[in-house]
This record gives C-alpha cells, structure tokens and sequence, in this order.
C-alpha cells in the first residue's frame, strides 16, 4: 500500500502540481501590458535624495532595500542548509599548490582585491557595488581553497559566522536605527543616506565573499584533525 501511495504521488500528483504552477506562471506573463512606462522616471527624478548616483545602487540600497535585505538572508539560510549536511570540512582534498598556482596567487590575488575594491567604489556612480565586489573576493578565496590552503585557526568558530552575519547585522543596525530616529524601516535620516550606503556595501562585501566561498567549500570550515596534525609533526621531524 506503501509503494502504491509512493507511485501515485510521484507519477500523478506530482505533475499536475508542476503543471498548475506553470500555467498560472504563463498566465502572469500573458496578462502583462505590451508596453510599460516603468519607473525609470520616478527613479532618476528621486536620485539626489538617495545618497548615490547610480540608479542601480539607488534602487538596491534605497528604493528597493527590502528586497537586498531579504536576498542577503537568502544567502545565509543556504549557507546554514549546507552546514546542516553535517560536512566539516573545506569542500576538497588538501594539496600543496604547484609552482604554477603559486605564481598566480603571488601575482593574481592583490589584483583581485585592488579590483574588489575599485568594483565597491564604483557602485556609487556606475555599475557595480557589493555583490560584484565580493564575487571577485570570493573567487580569490576559491583559488586559495584549490591551492589547498586552509581558513586560519583564530577565525574557525565564531569569528567565521560572525563575518558571515556582518553584512546583514549591519543592514539591520541600520534599518531599525532609521526607525529609532523617527523615520520609517530603511528610511536614512536626511543627509546620512550616502554614508550609511557606502557602509551597508563595505560590509556586505565581506560576508557575500565569505557566503559564497562558504558554499563552493560545502561544509563548516574545520581545524586540522588531531591525527593529522600529529602526521604531519612526524614528518617535518623525519
């Protein structure tokens, strides 16, 4: 009777319920007016007020701020379904990097950062900002993992979740400060709204980089186990 339910649910129920979630999604997407004005008007007529230049980044860290908010939650809630798998380790094999990949660290990963950096910057008038910054940070991170090097010890813990938390502790900070002030969530107080911008992005570099290499490595980082440690002591005696 078991495998009978199984069978059903997964040969019949499971298709129709597929099926009714496309034709209402195509239904949404038929009914959508040929033409639409936007809000790129409203947009670039409100642009001195939202502390940048960029509407991208005016409409992201300002119009729009629920919906950065929410996705940097998104990305911590994946990180954590990850770390729930149990794993504890960096994601792959631990190796010496050969000559090839250390030149190319030695050479390549001040450019990645200096590029983060600028990417960060150019955020507030051109595109750019957080989410591309901290993709070069954690590409830089990935080439490091391949090199086989490892998180150091005093980050392990709770130093490492807390720069995981750091973006989106401070997107908070900010958006129940607002309403401390007398304004309204992720409403900056007049005049304030460029520099709590630039420090909403700066932060939330950090911990996208470290959410995504955090998922690429697919597990918690975790201290050398006690027998490898050991091995690796006799070795460097012999």
């Amino acid at each position: 009777m078991g495998w009978a339910s199984d069978d059903f649910g997964g040969r019949i129920v499971l298709p129709l319920l597929v099926a009714a979630v496309g034709l209402a999604v195509g239904w949404a997407v038929w009914e959508l007016p040929a033409q639409s004005a936007g809000l790129r008007e409203l947009v670039l007529a409100h642009l001195e007020q939202s502390g940048v230049k960029s509407p991208v980044t005016a409409v992201l860290l300002n119009f729009r701020g629920y919906d950065t908010l929410l996705e940097v939650a998104v990305l911590l809630l994946a990180v954590l379904g990850s770390w729930a798998l149990g794993r504890e380790t960096l994601g792959l094999d631990h190796h010496s990097a050969g000559p090839v990949l250390r030149a190319l660290l030695h050479e390549l990963l001040p450019v990645m950062v200096l590029v983060a950096g600028y990417l960060l910057w150019l955020g507030g008038h051109a595109p750019g900002g957080a989410f591309q910054a901290a993709a070069v940070l954690a590409a830089g991170g990935i080439l490091l993992v391949l090199a086989g090097r490892q998180i150091p010890g005093p980050l392990i813990g709770w130093p490492w979740c807390g720069l995981l938390c750091l973006g989106f502790l401070v997107f908070m900070a900010v958006a129940l400060g607002s309403m401390a002030s007398g304004g309204h969530f992720l409403q900056y107080p007049a005049g304030w709204a460029k520099p709590l911008i630039l420090l909403i992005e700066a932060t939330l570099t950090l911990s996208i980089a470290a959410i995504l290499l955090a998922l690429f490595s697919g597990g918690r980082p975790a201290a050398e186990a006690p027998e490898q440690s050991e091995n690796s002591s006799s070795r460097e005696d012999r």
